[in-house]
């Protein structure tokens, strides 16, 4: 199995991990809503500290119930995925197709000098037609 094979099947087990730990520890048991976003946490604690705060602007757009707000953050997240995704794929496809770095050198080789060479740098016999 290749390296790079096997570096993709290690971030694939550790991201599955990452989901799978958390539910089957029972992590977040304790909790009414063991899984709320940190915004609902932020608010919780906002309240408890300072129970007259109000706040200072309200949402342009609020969902009738969580499923459909937690559908529309994955949406969001599945748009940018997908933008980041098409900009490494575009930087790849553009590196992939650009010229090799050896087929410019960077100083010139000296028939390249002496290709470039102006007429009255050149010697009358390497001059053609005199």
């Amino acid at each position: 199995m290749k390296r790079s094979t096997k570096i993709n099947l290690l971030i694939v087990v550790a991201v599955v991990l990452l989901a799978v730990l958390p539910v089957v520890f029972g992590m977040g048991d304790h909790k009414d809503e063991p899984f709320t976003g940190a915004d609902t946490q932020a608010e919780t604690a906002i309240t408890e500290n300072d129970p007259d705060y109000e706040p200072w602007f309200s949402p342009l757009y609020e969902p009738p119930s969580g499923e459909i707000e937690s559908g529309l953050f994955a949406l969001q997240a599945a748009l940018g995925a997908g933008v980041v995704g098409y900009m490494f794929g575009v930087k790849r496809t553009r590196r992939r197709l650009a010229p090799d770095a050896s087929d410019t050198p960077d100083e010139p080789t000296a028939a390249s000098a002496n290709a470039e060479a102006t007429p009255a740098d050149q010697t009358p016999a390497s001059v053609p037609g005199r």
